[in-house]
């Protein structure tokens, strides 16, 4: 299981990179960190059974769908407005990212209680080694999708600012794929 963990760690070192991206947009930046909501979509031809989110996170169609469609942002990531443990937190998707990594403060938000002997992993990241808790997401949620008992990194708010959705969670779904900008996902 360590050596598991620390595996996925590494897969998702690049992934925490990304936030210094962020730090050159202050836009992204705070549409990640969730301090902007809700900007306009771009346009209004969707799919019947999709329910899409607009380059703010908040959703513009159809809410009992089980089909979520982001579109990507300017610098073409893909963020949503997702529910961690009831909780609402902005984050992006990223296929590269194994599983699903948020820093100390959105986890204490969502009710995930790691303490400092957790931080037993070490990970590489861009920014060099950074230790990490494993932990479980009980219910994940974007739109009416909901994952049950999603693997999770949470590592320090220095080490990564918001909170990366990756194959932990998606693998869980029936699909996702990316055409046109747009990335898809249906349970």
């Amino acid at each position: 299981m360590l050596r598991n963990v620390i595996l996925l760690g590494i897969c998702i070192g690049s992934a925490t990179s990304v936030p210094i991206l962020y730090q050159a947009n202050p836009e992204s930046f705070h549409r990640l960190s969730g301090m902007v909501t809700g900007s306009a979509p771009q346009e209004e031809s969707r799919i019947e059974t999709v329910q899409r989110i607009g380059r703010g996170g908040g959703p513009v169609s159809n809410p009992s769908a089980r089909k979520v469609s982001l579109e990507a942002d300017g610098r073409g990531h893909f963020l949503g407005e997702f529910r961690i443990n009831g909780r609402a937190v902005t984050a992006m998707v990223d296929t590269g990212a194994t599983v699903v990594a948020m820093n100390l403060s959105t986890a204490r938000r969502a009710g995930i209680s790691v303490g400092p002997k957790d931080f037993r992993h070490k990970v590489t990241t861009a920014n060099g080694e950074v230790r990490a808790a494993a932990a479980t997401i009980a219910t994940m949620q974007i739109g009416r999708i909901a994952i049950d008992n999603v693997e999770a990194l949470v590592l320090e708010d220095k080490a990564l600012s918001g909170t990366l959705v990756g194959v932990s969670f998606l693998n869980r779904l029936s699909r996702y794929q990316v055409e046109n900008g747009t990335l898809m996902l249906a349970q």
